[in-house]
């Protein structure tokens, strides 16, 4: 049944969807930033501007833009670069996307000024005059910075235009060692979006094609497309490596589930295992695909989740069998195996589904997250039900193959051994077996001793980590773990850049690298919108206006505006319908004001008065250093502003939208998970055999979690989406692992601590091991695929994977040897009705006179 179901729902595969919105997938769904870009939007469309655009202004909408440098540091403002980059200029305004008809080029899509011309970065304007200026051999000509002038009297910022640049005096320009252009496209509807999307594809080609022809230079093609196109390329680029992961965690499952007695060897299990996981994750996947979920990168770690909870479950139930009696019937030893194992991976599974159900929940502001967190319930719900039904039917298959002493691969009859002394060598390796009439009753019953791991557990591992001189060195080893931990986990950062979640050589990276290198000098361009009408000529607004832009560099020509407004309130004294007439006359009749028809919103009343209505400036910050967190200090500085103004503004950059309440939306789901969690240990308490055993998991939880957020932190892994998602896996990872060891040893009776330590290694320590060393195997090719995603997925899963099994095989074994629960004075009361019946003891004499020794009952 399983296998029907699930090649009937991975049929839905011809249904395949990629989500494509990468703001919808990480942008924090309720953000206030989206609610401002709204308002931003009504008052200031941008599809119908008429002022200079400045980079990442308003709105990313549909654009293409280009870094160039050179290779040597050479001034791209001298004249060979110059006219190297003006001929790019005009190879991008010609790139033609034909259409059924008629064939679109930049200026049929690009963004329309005043005189009905494209709107291009002011940068080409400053490139023109100085190529001009050189051809009539004019000295006087300068370009200054990040402020220059053209011919024509207007200032234009040129902040994020020049890079790496070396001034002289009064901030005239020396040398530049990059340029950046930037192309905004319309798109108010489909077609022209359509249009504009094939445009941006073009442009990258045609500026890779202009590099070929010019090898001195380099280029670093971007468009608005190529964040979504490099966060899916990592699907692409990892899919080699999986399958590569897949045949390692094939192999190394076969070799740990194999033994020397080709009866009892179970091959064929470890290889089933695996074909359970992938039954269940396809499963899944088709659900996933029918109920209209659309796939996206971070689905590349659910495989993962998958294989550590279904791996444990299958080597735990495989470790039961190997403790039944062999000469019990297959049904007793499979329902001994279900009672032993089953009930813990049941608790362990129910963890998973509580903690990742919380993070599929409403309360999680991040859409990747809430969406991850819900595909990996519904996988880890059919997983479970899938090592039930199919893995368990499977144990019982291998079960009648072995009761019937058939080889464990061929299973072909296993001949007597007297029959094998007759064959050749190889023929005897291969079908070796011990049978269990050859067995003396003085010899050890269990003949799984033979098997690699549980002989090397048993014979010298549990007895050399319980050793009294090897404990101090492991209690000082955890101190150690402890400090560096804590040394991390003092660093934590909140990561939310983009290029954080992309393949690594992509146009994404190359470009961000660029920019960061270049121009970082000053912050994204930030809007400052006034939306409500305010008494523009009163002096006392004005100044409060200014206030709260002290402190920032103004790039736009508001100041210049509200000093205007100064002159003509202290000039003349006009009334206020008089003085808005004026107004709006000298911003139609000064041509220095003319690009501000769109930053003053001018409404009329019934009285024919003129009112402003809304107005707008741009700020762009001073950053001394390329760290992202001084954008987010900068965003909450000009938030609580906002809060205690007297004047009604917001201020806005798309980044926002990304940043706004990042960090307190991507550890939402982690804080969520670990409350579930704890509170579920904590109520479980009170209905396991022992409330040690909750205590026990909530501390060695924390540990694993404390540690892993250390290091992971000095791995130089930052608090994201990704990571957020691995350390709730932790949490579930560390209860799978740990939870049988701990009850094992907490409900054993009698004997001594040390005892009982070595007792619970012994029975889960071979299926933690197998379980680990598979799950590391498919970790490591995700290390060298070439994407930052996967980066942080494999440290994470890394790292939790190791100090898992650190605290499994090394603190947990010694520090319950000295501490609680004790054993010798754990004695369980006696009840009369409870009896005790010694077995009758039956000795022989040599006359064969049976004479019974101990008859008696207690």
């Amino acid at each position: 049944a399983p296998v029907l179901i699930s090649i009937l729902l991975g049929a839905s595969f011809s249904r395949y969807q990629v989500e494509e919105n990468v703001e919808h997938l990480l942008a924090p769904t309720h953000s206030l930033a989206k609610i401002e870009r709204n308002l931003v939007d009504s008052l200031f469309p941008v599809n119908r501007s008429k002022h200079r655009l400045y980079s990442d202004l308003q709105t990313p909408g549909r654009y293409g833009r280009v870094i160039i440098t050179s290779f040597r540091k050479a001034n791209m403002l001298d004249q060979h670069h110059t006219d190297l980059i003006l001929k790019l200029h005009s190879a991008v305004t010609r790139i033609q996307v034909q259409r059924p008809g008629f064939n679109y080029t930049f200026a049929h899509i690009c963004i329309l000024n005043n005189d009905k011309t494209c709107i291009v970065d002011d940068i080409v304007h400053v490139l023109e005059e100085l190529k001009a200026a050189r051809s009539s051999n004019r000295t006087n000509f300068a370009i200054t910075y990040p402020i220059t002038h053209l011919k024509d009297g207007r200032e234009v910022y040129n902040g994020h235009q020049l890079g790496g640049v070396t001034v002289h005096s009064k901030d005239r320009v020396k040398s530049a060692e990059a340029i950046q252009l930037t192309y905004y496209l319309q798109a108010i509807n489909s077609l022209n979006d359509m249009v504009a999307e094939k445009w941006e594809s073009i442009f990258c080609d045609t500026v890779e094609l202009f590099q070929k022809s010019n090898r001195k230079v380099k280029m670093y093609p971007f468009t608005s497309s190529s964040l979504k196109e490099d966060f899916q390329k990592t699907s692409r680029v990892s899919e080699r490596y999986l399958i590569t992961s897949l045949v390692l965690v094939v192999t190394l499952a076969i070799l740990c589930c194999s033994m020397q007695d080709c009866v009892r060897s179970k091959p064929w299990l470890g290889l089933l295992g695996l074909l359970t996981v992938t039954l269940a994750t396809l499963t899944a996947a088709g659900i996933i695909n029918l109920t209209g979920g659309k796939y996206n990168s971070t689905f590349l770690g659910i495989p993962f989740i998958m294989l550590g909870h279904g791996l444990y479950g299958t080597f735990e139930m495989l470790s039961s069998w190997r403790k039944t009696r062999e000469d019990q019937h297959v049904k007793e030893r499979t329902a001994a195996v279900f009672a032993d194992s089953m009930l813990s991976f049941s608790l362990t599974t129910a963890m998973y589904l509580v903690t990742f159900g919380i993070g599929a929940s409403p309360f999680t502001n991040i859409e990747a997250a809430r969406i991850f967190c819900c595909n990996s319930c519904i996988a880890i719900f059919f997983n479970y039900l899938y090592v039930l039904s199919f893995y368990g039917s499977s144990l019982v298959f291998t079960g009648y193959i072995e009761n019937n002493y058939q080889h464990s691969i061929f299973c072909r009859k296993v001949p007597k051994p007297e029959v094998l002394q007759e064959k050749p060598a190889w023929y005897r390796f291969l079908l070796t077996a011990k049978f269990s009439e050859d067995t003396d009753d003085s010899e050890e019953t269990n003949t799984y001793e033979s098997h690699l791991l549980v002989w090397f557990l048993k014979r010298y591992y549990c007895d050399w980590i319980t050793n009294t001189y090897v404990k101090p060195f492991v209690v000082l080893f955890y101190l150690v773990y402890i400090s560096f931990a804590l040394m991390g986990y003092l660093q934590v950062s909140e990561g939310s850049d983009l290029s954080n979640i992309v393949a690594t050589a992509t146009r994404t990276i190359e470009y961000t690298t660029a920019q960061q290198k270049y121009f970082s000098n000053y912050s994204p361009v930030i809007g400052f919108y006034i939306y409500e009408s305010i008494e523009y000529w009163n002096t006392s607004v004005q100044e409060d206006v200014l206030e709260y832009t002290k402190g920032f560099v103004r790039i736009s020509w508001f100041e210049s505006y509200l000093n205007y407004l100064r002159k003509l309130n202290i000039s003349t004294g006009l009334p206020k319908k008089n003085f808005t007439d004026m107004l709006r006359n000298s911003f139609l009749k000064n041509p220095q004001f003319a690009h501000f028809s769109e930053d003053i919103i001018f409404s009329k009343k019934y009285n024919n008065e003129v009112d402003v209505v809304a107005s707008r400036m741009f700020l762009v910050a001073k950053t001394m250093e390329t760290k992202r967190e001084e954008l987010y200090d900068l965003l909450e500085t000009l938030r609580k502003l906002s809060l205690t103004s007297k004047v009604k503004f917001i201020v806005f950059n798309p980044s926002f939208v990304y940043m706004d309440r990042y960090a307190s939306s991507v550890g939402a789901p982690l804080q969520n998970s670990c409350i579930s969690a704890l509170f579920l240990l904590f109520f479980s308490a009170f209905l396991v055999a022992d409330s040690l055993i909750n205590v026990w998991l909530t501390l060695t939880v924390a540990s694993v979690e404390f540690g892993v957020i250390g290091f992971m932190t000095l791995w130089k892994v930052e608090l994201d989406c990704i990571s957020v998602l691995c350390l709730i896996y932790g949490i579930n990872y560390t209860i799978d692992n740990c939870a049988p060891l701990l009850s094992t040893f907490v409900l054993g009776k009698e004997f001594t601590r040390t005892k009982w330590v070595k007792n619970a290694l012994e029975v889960h320590g071979v299926a933690i091991l197998q379980s680990y060393l598979c799950y590391i195997v498919g970790l490591i090719p995700l290390a060298a695929v070439p994407s930052n995603l996967t980066r942080t997925l494999f440290r994470c899963l890394f790292l939790i994977a190791l100090v898992t099994f650190f605290h499994c095989f090394a603190i947990l074994p010694v520090i319950l040897t000295f501490l609680p629960p004790s054993k010798k004075k754990r004695k369980e009361k006696k009840n009369p009705e409870n009896r005790e019946e010694i077995e009758c003891v039956e000795m022989v004499d040599m006359d064969s006179t049976r004479v019974v020794d101990q008859i008696t009952t207690v």
